[in-house]
Order: C-alpha cells, then sequence, then structure tokens
C-alpha cells in the first residue's frame, strides 16, 4: 500500500532523514518506534508533504497509485492517507459535532464511518457533541482527532504519539481503537515511544536512529534483541 524508499527529508539546510526506506501493507498495523529527535514525526510529515524530501513514497490503493512526493498536504489527504498529529489540532470554538463534520470529504456519502460509529467507539464524545471542543480533557480531545481523521475515510491512518499524556485506561481504550480500525479495513503507522501498547497490537517494529532506520522485524524479534532495544529506544 505504501513504499517509502530512500526518503530524505530536510528542515531548510538541516538533513533530517537520512535514505529512510520500509512500506505499510494492506491491513497492518505498524509501529514506528525510537527516541525524541530520530525522525519518526519527520517521516510522518515527509509523507503528508508537509516538509521539503527527495526520494520515493508511491501510495497504491484503488483510488490512486503512483508517486506521492511533491503533491499538496490536501492533496494527499484526499488520496486516502489520514494524519493524526502530536498537536492534536482541535478547532477549539467548535463544538465535537462540528469538529466531527469538518472532518468528512465531500458529502460524507459511500465513507466506511458515520457519526454514529464515532459515538459508539467513545460514547464519551456523543455526551458532549454539543460542547466547545476547546473546554475538552486531553484524552477526550486525542479521541476527537482520532475520530475526525477518520471522518475522511482514510485507508491508511497515520497516528503520532496517541497516548502520549493520557491516563492508563485512555491508553488501553486508544489500542482497543487501533485494533478496531485495522478490523475495519484500514492500515495504521502508529508513531509512539510506550514499547507496551506499539508491542501488543503491532504486525511490525520499525526502529528509527538518527534519520534512519535501524530495525524492521516482528515486535517478537523486537523484544529478543537486546542490543536495538538499549542502544534506540527508552525503555
Amino acid at each position: 500500500m505504501l513504499t517509502i524508499q530512500n526518503l530524505h527529508a530536510f528542515y531548510g539546510k538541516s538533513h533530517i532523514l537520512h535514505g529512510v526506506s520500509f512500506n505499510v501493507q494492506a491491513g497492518q498495523i505498524v509501529a514506528l518506534l525510537g527516541r525524541n529527535g530520530s525522525g519518526r514525526s519527520t517521516t510522518a510529515k515527509a509523507i503528508m508533504g508537509l516538509v521539503d524530501c527527495q526520494g520515493s513514497i508511491k501510495w497504491k490503493t484503488n483510488r490512486f497509485e503512483g508517486e506521492i512526493v511533491g503533491r499538496k498536504a490536501y492533496q494527499i489527504a484526499h488520496l486516502g492517507i489520514g494524519y493524526v498529529p502530536e498537536s492534536r489540532d482541535i478547532f477549539p470554538k467548535l463544538t465535537v459535532h462540528q469538529n466531527l463534520l469538518l472532518g468528512q470529504k465531500g458529502s460524507g456519502k459511500g465513507s466506511r464511518w458515520s457519526f454514529d460509529d464515532m459515538y459508539a467507539m467513545f460514547p464519551r464524545l456523543h455526551e458532549r457533541h454539543n460542547i466547545e471542543a476547546g473546554v475538552l480533557s486531553g484524552g477526550e480531545q486525542q479521541m476527537l482527532t482520532l475520530c475526525r481523521t477518520l471522518m475522511g475515510d482514510p485507508d491508511l491512518i497515520i497516528i503520532d504519539e496517541p497516548t502520549e499524556g493520557l491516563a492508563p485506561k485512555i491508553v488501553e481504550l486508544v489500542g482497543q481503537y487501533l485494533q478496531t480500525l485495522k478490523a475495519r479495513g484500514i492500515s495504521v503507522l502508529l508513531i509512539e515511544q510506550k514499547l507496551t501498547i506499539a508491542m501488543a497490537i503491532s504486525d511490525r517494529a520499525l526502529v528509527m536512529g538518527h534519520g534512519s532506520i535501524v530495525f524492521d522485524g516482528t515486535p517478537d524479534s523486537l523484544r529478543a534483541d537486546a542490543y536495538t532495544r538499549k542502544e534506540w529506544l527508552e525503555v
């Protein structure tokens, strides 16, 4: 579905990604792990057209097949890639329901997801659907951001640090939510520091270090690789 080859990314003159290559298959949850500053978030932004990059990012679904490097972020989103940034970026003065409505592309007809689906997964959002999003708790805002992205009916969703700052019960809920996405046929690229949730739900684990992929394998093989865990991960 997503094939990245020899990807380099830059912030001005700063060279951040150095030849990153990996792929995400249809129906997979792939965890992208690493320490702060390793290049994980930059990888997400490169996929979404938000940073200057060189190399190849190929996208293949029934909507589109081809190269997406050089396209604008809104164009990439319309090709079926959803992005949930670490900053969450809700619209604070709009209600929960209005935030979800803004996530729809077109009329929303034909989408795999509806308002009822969102409220069924996160009943707390249903309870507060007429409340301004800015007064929600951090966990509730994370739920809202995830659901708003889903309302655009993506085939792949990139989620950057979804459990950062959340209570353990909400972290567990986010893990269940991601497995629900997989069951509904959506691939997930999960950028995460917490090994527990990433290893529990992922099909593959990637580890980044200094802007490169230093490990690509199964969660079980990463558990057995003491050197990689000690050298490149915060455990």
